[in-house]
């Protein structure tokens, strides 16, 4: 009974979804709502795969797991990704879709292939993060990993009718199972900042639940992506490398949604690159790599740098002790996860803003644009550090020192080596 009322709900979706792509491809769709597309040759290890098939010459393969689809808007974007990705991902589509017209009797397919591990989940982070998570349609498995407290989390999110089958792990001697298999993992685990306190000020507490996670990542998932939340980021990345990335798209996101308020954008346009780190005056929007294209004044550009740089402190102000920025981070996060799952799946043409090691500059690690692939960081892109505005220079300048500071915080925590203030 069950199975015939999913049939009927897919099926009935099916139908709205055909017609308004026909409608889609009459009009010459420049877009698409929340799509992914899996490369047939894909190699990789694959957990608890599960597919629905209908006749179609569309090789759609998913849908929002929110609700059912009942219609493709081709005057939207992805929920998570930037433009730029949406558009190689149109390109994707027409691609298999011409693929799919040519020889495949069943074009449409919604496949969930990958496990996902959030360690902390039942944290201010890792909760919004889960059900963010929960609902791509790129995700079969999702692990739940805290101290405590994360059954209920884990019950809660089974309820969601979306196909990810979700998994509760509690305490160390659970750690291991829980990342067993798992293609990225998410670490919001950590102590949140409260007022007046500064990311260093978490360091002392979080680089130790950060290296004992990351050790058990690579005993259990030595291939998986790393996905670094905890805070100081500046110090924490650099107890890991390879395969690591620290999540500074919501750097990205904070300085998009700013410009696009402050001049008045479609904010689905708006793309702005941030460099540096991800603390105070280390990150660095560059702003004068806006796209599209627009102009800003001096004052406008060291206000909106100034904002963007204190954004976390704005949330965690306006919160009165009760929390730091949860839910623009789980955002972040889960855009961030989404992408290294469609990198994962063989989409060409992914790229995300994150603090990984570099040789862009002369310090080891770096926040940029990075092109991310099935190995973890395929390229960095060093186009945008070409023509900086004066002021960008400047600051890029002024911010290496601290940086700098914080990247020796996190290498001598490593080494057992003693730090100096």
């Amino acid at each position: 009974g069950q199975f015939f009322i999913y049939c009927s709900v897919y099926f009935l979706s099916y139908l709205s979804l055909y017609s308004d792509l026909k409608k889609c491809e009459m009009a010459a769709p420049s877009t698409a709502t929340f799509l992914s597309f899996r490369s047939r040759g894909n190699a990789l290890p694959q957990t608890r795969p599960s597919a629905v098939r209908f006749g179609s010459r569309y090789s759609l393969v998913s849908f929002s797991g929110l609700k059912e689809v009942t219609s493709v808007n081709c005057e939207t974007e992805s929920s998570f990704i930037g433009k730029e990705s949406s558009t190689a991902l149109r390109g994707s589509f027409a691609l298999k879709a011409r693929k799919a017209n040519r020889g495949s009797r069943y074009g449409l397919q919604l496949v969930a292939s990958y496990k996902v591990a959030i360690l902390g989940a039942a944290g201010g982070i890792g909760q919004p993060l889960a059900l963010l998570i929960k609902m791509s349609p790129l995700v079969s498995a999702l692990n739940l990993y805290d101290i405590a407290n994360v059954k209920g989390v884990a019950a809660d999110l089974s309820h969601c009718n979306t196909p990810s089958q979700v998994l509760d792990f509690t305490g160390a001697s659970e750690l291991g199972d829980c990342l067993k298999g798992a293609n990225v993992v998410v670490i919001p685990a950590g102590v949140p900042r409260k007022p007046g306190m500064t990311r260093d000020d978490l360091f002392n507490i979080n680089a130790n639940i950060v290296m004992t996670l990351v050790e058990a990542v690579a005993d259990n998932c030595p291939d998986a992506f790393i996905h670094i939340i905890s805070n100081p980021v500046n110090s924490t990345v650099p107890i890991a490398a390879e395969k690591l990335f620290d999540v500074t798209t919501l750097d990205v996101v904070r300085a998009n949604t700013f410009v696009a308020q402050k001049k008045n954008l479609k904010l689905i346009d708006v793309d702005v690159p941030v460099i540096g780190g991800h603390a105070g005056i280390t990150i660095l929007p560059l702003l004068s790599k806006t796209k599209p294209t627009v102009s800003f004044t001096d004052e406008e550009v060291e206000q909106l740098t100034v904002r963007i740089q204190n954004a976390g402190t704005e949330v965690v102000e306006a919160k009165a002790g009760a929390g730091s920025a949860t839910l623009s981070m789980a955002y972040a996060a889960a855009r961030f996860v989404e992408s290294s799952l469609r990198a994962l799946d063989g989409d060409g043409d992914v790229y995300e803003c994150s603090f990984v090691q570099s040789d862009l500059t002369n310090l080891p690690f770096f926040a940029s644009r990075i092109k991310l692939g099935r190995n973890g960081v395929e390229a960095l892109i060093p186009s945008d550090l070409i023509g900086l505005s004066e002021y960008e220079d400047k600051t890029l300048e002024a911010l290496k020192p601290e940086l700098k500071a914080s990247i020796k915080k996190g290498i001598a925590f490593v080494q057992k080596q003693p730090v100096t203030a």
